[in-house]
């Protein structure tokens, strides 16, 4: 428990450094940030009305314990093209990248991690040197590129999957699943390449622990040494990088949802920086911040669970 405890501090330690950072990157950078989003030739008056509206006119100190207070309470501001709230334009688009990072992860863990264990156990053999050249492909290919080549296939030539946009949960559950097969799997190649080599190396290590040849030598069944001992004591590392990737693909599915035209996040964060929306810029890269801190909060504690010694480091 006394672990856990620590990670809450530097969770809001951390937590705190991220609204920072973000106030900084928007508020401290050269520039006039209403004049950006006006453009040079803005009325003054006009200018002025932003600079009074965004609280641009206050010390620099005020705007930021004036910008945290509101952060905290869950205001983080009025958009200056859509007029409406950014916290309820977050929640409104967050169900769509929430779906896509969940598919995305769920197609990474299970793929990823069954290949690497079995490269492992089958270690210089024909199905080793065939996973490691299909993770070589994965790494190599961008996922925007195979994005685009998954179109073509599965959407103009079979015709069997959607090309892009989203159907609502609530409309049809199956046609909304449909519509997140091919982003999910675009933004998942990448990632299953890795945790599949994760997977493979650290499995590797484990196998030629004392325990496992000890286990070996009693007769256990394969089945039970590989993924009953070997790999639960190989997931460590692939739970780094696991809580790692599904951060990443909560704040990098910017491209696939372009792509694919889905109204997430990403896509919400692309047409706020076109529109130079900085309120809402600024709304969305806080949440995205928070939510990998929370994540990587959330990766640490299960650690508890996979290795208890870790409450005594």
């Amino acid at each position: 428990m006394q672990y856990v405890w620590r990670r809450i501090g530097a969770l809001a330690v951390t937590l705190v450094i991220a609204c920072t950072i973000t106030f900084a990157v928007f508020n401290i950078v050269p520039g006039d940030p209403a004049m950006l989003m006006l453009g040079t030739e803005a009325d003054p008056e006009v200018l002025a009305n932003l600079r009074r509206q965004l609280g641009l006119d206050l010390p620099l100190h005020v705007q930021y314990f004036k910008w945290l207070k509101s952060a905290v309470t869950g205001d983080l501001g009025i958009s200056i093209r859509l007029g409406r709230p950014v916290a309820a334009l977050i929640l409104e688009r967050l169900p769509v990248t929430a779906s896509l990072a969940v598919l995305a992860m769920a197609l990474t863990v299970s793929i990823g991690v069954p290949a690497g264990a079995y490269g492992a156990f089958r270690r210089g053999r024909a199905a080793d040197y065939l996973i490691n050249i299909l993770t070589q492909v994965g790494l190599a290919i961008p996922h925007f590129w195979l994005g685009i080549l998954l179109i073509l296939l599965f959407s103009m030539k079979l015709r069997l999957l959607p090309p892009g946009g989203f159907v609502p949960w609530d409309k049809s559950p199956w046609q909304a699943f449909l519509s997140l097969v091919l982003p999910a799997f675009a933004l998942a190649s990448h990632r299953i390449a890795q945790i599949s080599r994760i997977t493979r190396s650290a499995m590797l290590d484990v196998l030629h622990k004392d325990y496992i040849r000890t286990a070996r030598g009693k007769g256990l069944p394969h089945r039970m040494l590989i993924y009953k001992h070997a790999l639960k004591n190989s997931l460590i590392p692939v739970v780094t990088v696991a809580g790692m990737q599904f951060a990443g693909l909560l704040a990098g599915s910017i491209v696939a949802e372009e792509v694919f035209a889905l109204p997430g996040l990403g896509r919400l964060l692309l047409q706020a920086i076109g529109y130079r929306d900085l309120p809402l810029v600024q709304g969305i890269s806080l949440f995205i911040a928070l939510v990998v801190v929370v994540i990587n909060f959330i990766t640490d504690v299960l650690y508890l669970l996979l290795d208890p010694r870790v409450r005594y480091d």
